[in-house]
């Protein structure tokens, strides 16, 4: 038992030392080759990242694009490598065919994703800081990734899309800005131009309020109980819920300290006296 054992040793000791010694020199020849490879591979991506940053390429775009060229490089000195020590590649090939095709059906909804990503990059339809609204979710873009792009909104809420959503989708685009819009109703006998100039100076007023794209105030409508003042303006998306709180108060107490009266919801009944009597 023991003797078979030795032998089946000296047999596979026999077999590798053969192997070296006929092949020493292309093992070598195979270690130079692969360390070429992995020092061409580097540099090659380091110069296309260099050469994409001089030309202001999004760099999740950049970090992609280097990333792929740099593993194609090291694959190709690979498959060089093990042809150099007398090992066919033909069935290492089909394998990763009929790996990539099956990774390819199973991670589907992935790479469509990582496609959506790459067209978001090479488009720019919109940028980091840019406020999107898509399939009724809104905010302003905090990251832009291959697989998804991220999302916060006034309420300070991260939201993640995947990138398959958004490309082919409508995109409303307000840049760094969102609007807000505001009302506020006076009395029939109150000066509607006066009120519009107090609710004009209030939005000037307010450091967070955007001079461009410009306010707006004016008349909307003739309520029942008196006429509709309507403004409209322009903030940071992150900063909607503060300062349309403070909008609001500024324009409430510009309102009343000019003693323009501020309706309330009325109705006025009439008692005919002649039907009472009858």
């Amino acid at each position: 038992m023991i003797s078979t054992e030795i032998q089946q040793v000296e047999k596979y000791y026999t077999m590798i030392t053969e192997y070296l010694v006929k092949y020493s020199m292309q093992l070598v020849g195979a270690l130079l080759i692969l360390i070429f490879g992995l020092w061409v591979a580097q540099k090659i991506s380091k110069m296309i990242a260099a050469l994409m940053a001089r030309n202001n390429i999004d760099i999740t775009l950049t970090n992609f694009v280097s990333n792929v060229v740099k593993v194609l490089f090291i694959v190709m000195f690979i498959i060089i490598a093990l042809g150099k020590i007398g090992i066919s590649v033909t069935p290492f090939v089909a394998a990763i065919g009929a790996a990539s095709l099956g990774a390819g059906l199973a991670l589907q909804g992935m790479l469509s994703n990582y496609g959506a990503g790459l067209a978001i990059i090479a488009t720019r339809p919109f940028i980091v800081g840019d406020t999107i609204e898509v399939k009724n979710v809104s905010g302003q873009v905090k990251t832009i990734e291959l697989g998804y792009t991220i999302l916060i909104n006034e309420e300070k809420v991260e939201i993640t899309i995947p990138n398959k959503h958004i490309v082919g989708e409508i995109l409303h685009n307000s840049f760094n800005y969102s609007l807000v819009k505001g009302e506020i109703d006076i009395a029939y006998n109150a000066s509607a131009e006066h009120a519009i100039e107090l609710i004009e100076n209030v939005l000037k007023d307010h450091e967070l309020v955007a001079n461009e794209p410009l306010s707006q105030v004016g008349i909307e409508r003739f309520a029942e109980s008196g006429v509709t003042i309507s403004y409209r303006y322009w903030v940071p998306t992150t900063k909607i819920i503060e300062t349309k709180l403070a909008v609001n108060g500024g324009v409430y107490s510009a309102i009343q300290g000019a003693d323009i009266e501020i309706p309330f919801p009325q109705r006025i009944v009439t008692i005919n006296k002649n039907e009472l009597n009858s």
